[in-house]
């Protein structure tokens, strides 16, 4: 579903992503680690359409993102860092809005698919509020039911649990793990946690490098007894 090959970047002098390639099979949920600064969000940005690469290519669904951006984002459901949103709108209107955008027109069916984000996303008790008076948990579900609204294919999250108490982020997580089954899902994540709980594959970056591309089990087995975190210091710390 998603296939990436020798994606490069450079901003400046620093080339923030430097040969990136792995792939993200259906029924797959990828955990994209890396310290802050290494790449993560460059590359998803990338395979997204929403930074364009010095060189490489991404595809999605066997459509590359260079020759035909739209049809990707067609494909794709993307949690960006943050969440953004129009905080003036309710969560209701927000949603209505990326249903038209995502070219649901018809009313009853533009409803149903805003009716349906909501459900999944537990926002029925905010749907009449503005965005603005939601707290951060409730705007980065609002990020997180946009990104399901047109029941994509493919799933890029970024951070989708930061600011989510632990009942919201178990929510979050086996709702990923729930819809996986039929997706291809990349999920960013500081989490250690989160990635031995649902990630089925484990891909780590620094600076702009891959360093690791294995199932959690694997990477615990490079050191029986240590923690994940462990290993992901050690990873990154020699590949700086």
């Amino acid at each position: 579903m998603i296939d990436v090959k020798g994606l490069v970047k450079t901003y400046g002098s620093k080339r923030a992503v430097d040969g990136v390639s792995f792939t993200v099979k259906r029924g797959e949920i990828l955990g994209f680690l890396g310290p802050n600064g290494a790449g993560k969000s460059t590359t998803m940005k990338m395979i997204t359409g929403f930074v364009r690469p010095d060189s490489g290519t991404a595809s999605v669904d066997g459509i590359d993102v260079l020759e035909d951006p739209v049809a990707v984002k067609r494909k794709l459901g993307y949690l960006p860092e943050s969440a953004p949103a129009y905080p003036e709108m309710t969560v209701a209107e927000f949603l209505g809005f990326i249903a038209e955008v995502r070219g649901f027109r018809e009313p009853k069916v533009l409803r149903f698919q805003v009716d349906r984000a909501i459900a999944l996303t537990h926002l029925a008790s905010v749907r009449h509020q503005t965005i603005e008076t939601l707290s951060k948990g409730y705007k980065q579900r609002v990020g997180f039911a946009q990104a399901l609204l047109h029941d994509p294919p493919v799933l890029i999250l970024d951070e989708p649990t930061d600011g989510l108490d632990p009942n919201q982020k178990n929510e979050v997580r086996t709702l990923i793990r729930s819809m996986a089954v039929e997706k291809a899902v990349i999920l960013s994540t500081h989490i250690l946690e989160e990635v031995e709980a649902i990630c089925t594959r484990v891909v780590i970056i620094s600076e702009g490098r891959i360093v690791a591309d294995e199932t959690p089990a694997a990477l615990l087995a490079r050191k029986p007894g240590a923690r994940m975190d462990e290993i992901f210091r050690s990873l990154t710390r020699s590949a700086s």
